[in-house]
């Protein structure tokens, strides 16, 4: 089992991203040290939490240091058929172009739905 080290969004301002590795459920980022670091959410029974969309070229982000690295978070109780609802956006920025991720969870109000960030 890999061991993970939980950080803040913003721990990835300054660093070099070489490459992206993207699924609806995670996303990888690697950076020229070599480090590698992921954003996710543990699933559990009563919930989900996905990638919902991204605004811009995650290749803009790839081989310049990043400027920005800004986390902000939305939360709706009133949408239709979710008792709980959180947008969280994740502002990416280098001076090839800026991106947003935005990730959606929904849950009976019970769980979280929360992303996590860490260092793997």
């Amino acid at each position: 089992m890999t061991t993970q080290l939980k950080l803040m969004f913003e721990d990835l301002k300054g660093k070099t991203i070489l490459s992206i590795d993207k699924s609806n459920e995670e996303i990888i980022f690697t950076t020229d040290d070599i480090t590698q670091y992921r954003m996710y959410h543990a699933q559990d029974c009563c919930e989900s939490v996905l990638i919902d969309d991204i605004v811009g070229d995650l290749d803009d982000l790839i081989g310049s240091p990043i400027l920005e690295a800004e986390e902000s978070t939305n939360s709706n109780d009133d949408k239709p058929g979710d008792e709980s609802c959180t947008w969280t956006f994740y502002k990416l920025a280098t001076i090839k172009g800026n991106v947003t991720i935005r990730w959606y969870g929904s849950s009976n109000g019970y769980y979280s739905e929360t992303v996590s960030f860490c260092k793997v």
